[in-house]
């Protein structure tokens, strides 16, 4: 008897937007635990807005969205506090600090959410170097590394505080195709290994054919496609899809 996957994030009837106007109205999706999830779309569409609101950055127009199965739409501070706790996040730049190495960076969200001990920190910072491949480069400042390898600690970073999921933002943005896909490895391996649940925001489609398992595809302001990409790329009669899933890529 197959067990059924807990469901770790889950927006329903989500509108999102600015100034009272909705860039993606009444959207509803669910993502399982251990399974990577892409948010697709064209340029403007609401991609990385989408993922602001699920990390909180933004606040949704109308809707829901459920973290663990906490509605964080309607959390009080002490609570939307400990969801951080929950949630890894790797922006686009990877937003390492220069001033710090890289180890240090990795322990800053140990540092704010934990008491534990430096030597501890450091310790469980060094951990998740290592599950990234950079742990020889622990005392290296980011701006001494190339961009892969920046990415590649943004990530050991994110999942730091072990989070239930981890959000992507563009991860291969301005790396070079060998890099990006070495990137896309780590990723597989680390959600096949671990379990850990990945929502990424993309548009490279080799990324999006060889690591994502399940995905939204957003358009007009709505979510006019959802399901695996073989689902997507094969059995869908929504023209954007499939001019998306036939373009070259850049």
């Amino acid at each position: 008897m197959s067990k059924t996957k807990k469901i770790v994030v889950k927006a329903k009837d989500l509108s999102i937007g600015f100034d009272n106007t909705p860039i993606l109205s009444n959207a509803n999706f669910e993502v399982q635990q251990g399974e990577i999830f892409t948010i697709l779309g064209g340029s403007g569409c609401g991609k990385t807005t989408l993922m602001r609101n699920l990390i909180g950055l933004e606040t949704p127009l109308s809707g829901e969205i459920y973290i663990n199965n906490t509605n964080i739409t309607q959390a009080h501070s002490d609570v939307k506090k400990q969801m951080k706790k929950d949630i890894g996040v790797m922006f686009q730049s990877g937003a390492l600090l220069s001033s710090m190495s890289l180890l240090e960076n990795v322990m800053l969200p140990l540092n704010e959410h934990t008491k534990l001990s430096k030597k501890n920190k450091q310790a469980i910072a060094l951990l998740k170097l290592m599950l990234v491949g950079l742990d020889k480069y622990a005392h290296y400042s980011p701006s001494s590394v190339s961009g892969g390898m920046v990415k590649r600690a943004a990530i050991a970073r994110a999942m730091a505080l072990d989070p239930r999921v981890i959000f992507l933002d563009e991860p291969s943005a301005g790396l070079d195709p060998i890099t990006s896909r070495e990137l896309d490895q780590l990723i597989l391996e680390l959600s096949r290994n671990y379990h850990i649940t990945f929502v990424m925001v993309t548009h490279e489609l080799e990324s999006i054919r060889g690591i994502s398992d399940q995905a939204i595809v957003l358009n007009n302001g709505k979510i006019v496609a959802n399901g695996s990409i073989s689902y997507l790329e094969n059995d869908v009669d929504d023209l954007f899809v499939k001019q998306f899933f036939n373009a070259e890529k850049n």
